[in-house]
């Protein structure tokens, strides 16, 4: 899942970013309010929360909020401030915030927030996503593979390999390209190695061939790669 980071304190974006890398989100972090825009107006970047302090260089993070609602984004957002008015509170959540953590905050707290708005947005997250005979585990960052015998094995994932194959388990039997995956499973101020993508699939591929499902996502030449689920076994 991706996420969009806007605080401008070091420390504190870091430490955020290091807990959601923890938790399997990708994370774009922008330092002002500028950056967030450019970051959200992007055709190449999907994001499914944002996370954004009010108090930012140039343009705040309330404004911020107010742009998104006038362009009638329901991307769910979680309001980072020291502002703990009452008056505050309602300001920000006139705004369009759809939630409000004062500073300072525990990150428990922190993540705690963030699953309750992926359970109150339009597109809410299950605890597992099953598409054919496979089944992504957010719980434990693994997949279950089901086999023609019912049986079930249990793959270990690193996070790249579980967000590339939730990515594709999204989008069964499209053609997604290259660009498209480095935007999902990259930050926007990553730079990866030119083949990185092609190397991500293929010990994506080791781990699902090792079950019997090596062939599952396919190359499209010249174009990208393509998942094709199989029909759920019996």
């Amino acid at each position: 899942m991706r996420v969009l980071l806007v605080e401008d304190e070091p420390d504190l974006g870091a430490a955020i970013k290091r807990v959601l890398h923890q938790e399997s989100y990708v994370v774009d972090w922008a330092v002002d309010g500028a950056i967030a825009w450019e970051y959200l107006e992007s055709q190449f970047t999907l994001y499914r929360l944002a996370i954004i302090d009010w108090l930012l260089p140039g343009l705040s993070g309330l404004e911020v909020v107010k742009f998104l609602r006038q362009k009638n984004s329901a991307l769910p957002v979680l309001m980072l401030t020291a502002k703990d008015s009452m008056a505050d509170k309602v300001m920000g959540l006139d705004a369009g915030a759809d939630d409000y953590l004062v500073k300072p905050f525990g990150m428990p707290e922190l993540l705690a927030r963030l699953r309750a708005l992926q359970r109150r947005s339009p597109e809410i997250q299950p605890q597992q996503l099953q598409v054919g005979n496979l089944i992504l585990d957010y719980g434990t960052n693994t997949i279950c593979f089901i086999n023609k015998n019912q049986d079930r094995e249990v793959i270990n994932l690193t996070h790249k390999e579980f967000v590339l194959l939730e990515y594709f388990l999204r989008h069964p039997h499209q053609i997604l390209s290259r660009d498209q995956i480095l935007a999902q499973l990259w930050e926007l101020d990553a730079e990866p190695i030119s083949n990185v993508v092609a190397a991500q699939i293929r010990l994506l591929r080791r781990k699902l061939g090792a079950s019997g499902g090596g062939d599952l996502i396919e190359t499209v030449y010249g174009l990208g790669y393509r998942f094709n689920p199989v029909d759920k076994c019996g």
